[in-house]
């Protein structure tokens, strides 16, 4: 029998890699530097981003505050537009979803927020291999917090031994791994068939 039944994979730099550098490159057209002093108006304030992801903040609150540092050169429709554009897909690991499927229940937990599900992700058909999407925004709850991984358990029902997490963040395996859960950190796609493997998931 094996020793995993659940299979849990962050979403960001996993299987969507995403690059912020075109959101400055477009904010810069709206003003000279505008962009680049929004990127470290974002990068000085980064609780903002994360109490948006928490659910702490609402998405008009956030909203509100990046028009304020955009100097209202925007709207909040093309805000969102600009700020979501931003997600690849790492198709190699993509493609590894519907063979787990086969064998182990699927959950994706992901740090992230309304705007971006609805303008970034939202419409990426392999969301659809997913049993369930535990979302900070919807938990109030973020990695590497306990409460999130125990939100994945409330809808496994299965001991947290049994639950497998790849994240591209060390401390938010270590996170789970705290949890009872086994975990790796994504380096890369050859790296994870490895690691699956070694861990007889594959």
């Amino acid at each position: 029998m094996k020793k995993y039944s659940v299979i849990v994979f962050d979403l960001g730099k996993v299987l969507i890699p995403f690059d912020y550098s075109p959101v400055t490159e477009k904010f810069n057209k709206l003003k000279p530097n505008l962009g680049d002093k929004f990127k470290d108006l974002y990068a000085k304030n980064y609780h903002i981003h994360q109490q948006f992801e928490r659910g702490d903040l609402s998405q008009d609150e956030f909203i509100s505050i990046m028009l304020e540092w955009l100097e209202g050169t925007i709207t909040a429709e093309e805000f969102c537009r600009v700020f979501s554009d931003i997600f690849t897909v790492n198709q190699d690991v993509v493609n590894l979803l519907p063979v787990l499927k086969q064998s182990y229940t699927l959950v994706l937990l992901s740090n992230t927020n309304e705007i971006h599900k609805k303008y970034g992700y939202g419409h990426m058909k392999f969301l659809q291999q997913f049993d369930k999407l535990i979302l900070s925004h919807e938990v109030r709850a973020i990695k590497p917090e306990e409460k999130i991984y125990r939100a994945v358990e409330s809808f496994t029902q299965r001991l947290s031994s049994e639950h497998f997490f790849i994240d591209d963040i060390p401390e938010y395996v270590e996170g789970a791994k705290k949890c009872g859960w086994g975990g790796t950190q994504f380096v890369g796609y050859e790296k994870l068939v490895t690691d699956f493997k070694t861990e007889d998931i594959l």
